[in-house]
C-alpha cells in the first residue's frame, strides 16, 4: 500500500512538473524573447484582423494575384502532410498534367517549358508558404497584363519580397506569396 502511495504521488509530481509547469515555462520564455513566432508569425491587416500566417500557404484564386505551390490538402493546416506518390503514379500524372493545362490557361505568354516546377509539385508538409524567386518571375507577365502595372515594376516586388538564403549558405532564396501579394495589393491601391 505504501508504495502505490509512492507511485501516485510520483507520478502527480512528475504530471504537473512535466506537463504543466514546463509548457507554461517554455510558452513564456518564448513569449518574452520572440513574441511574434511564439504567436505563429500572424500577419495582421491594417484593421489589426488576421489575414493569415507567414508559415502556411494560402490557395489564392484571383488570378492577379501571385498563385503559391499546389497543395493536395487545400492548405488545411489541421493535418499537414501529401501522398508520398511516385512520378509514375497515375493520381499524379493526372494531378500534374490539369496543372500544367491550367498553367497554360492562365499564363498563354509564358511557354511551358520556363514553367517552374514548384509551382506544379506539392512540398512536402502541402503547406510551404514560399515559392523561388524564379517561380514569382514567371507570373508577371499574367499579373502586369491584368492589373496594368509594368513588368519591370513587379520584377522590384518580387526581388523586394524575396528572402536570402538562412545565414548566408542555408536552402535556398524564396518569396513567401502572401507577402508579395500584400505587396502587391498596396501598389495597386495606388
Amino acid at each position: 500500500m505504501r508504495m502505490l502511495a509512492t507511485i501516485i504521488r510520483t507520478s502527480l509530481v512528475l504530471m504537473l512538473v512535466c506537463g504543466l509547469l514546463y509548457n507554461l515555462a517554455v510558452t513564456g520564455i518564448a513569449q518574452a524573447m520572440m513574441p511574434h513566432q511564439a504567436s505563429g508569425s500572424l500577419i495582421k491587416g491594417d484593421d489589426g484582423e488576421i489575414i493569415g500566417s507567414e508559415l502556411i500557404g494560402q490557395n489564392f484564386k484571383d488570378l492577379n494575384d501571385f498563385q503559391g505551390r499546389v497543395s493536395s490538402i487545400d492548405y488545411n493546416a489541421e493535418g499537414s502532410g501529401t501522398p508520398n506518390y511516385a512520378p509514375s503514379n497515375e493520381d499524379m500524372i493526372k494531378r500534374t498534367a490539369e496543372a500544367v493545362e491550367q498553367w497554360k490557361k492562365d499564363n498563354p505568354d509564358v511557354p511551358v517549358s520556363e514553367l517552374p516546377i514548384d509551382l506544379i509539385t506539392n512540398s512536402g508538409s502541402g503547406l510551404d508558404p514560399n515559392i523561388s524567386p524564379k517561380a514569382a518571375s514567371t507570373q508577371i507577365p499574367r499579373i502586369s497584363k491584368l492589373t496594368g502595372i509594368p513588368a519591370q515594376e513587379l520584377q522590384a516586388l518580387v526581388e523586394d519580397n524575396t528572402k536570402p538564403r538562412e545565414l548566408g549558405f542555408l536552402g535556398e532564396p524564396v518569396v513567401n506569396v502572401l507577402q508579395l501579394n500584400l505587396a502587391l495589393h498596396e501598389r495597386i491601391a495606388k
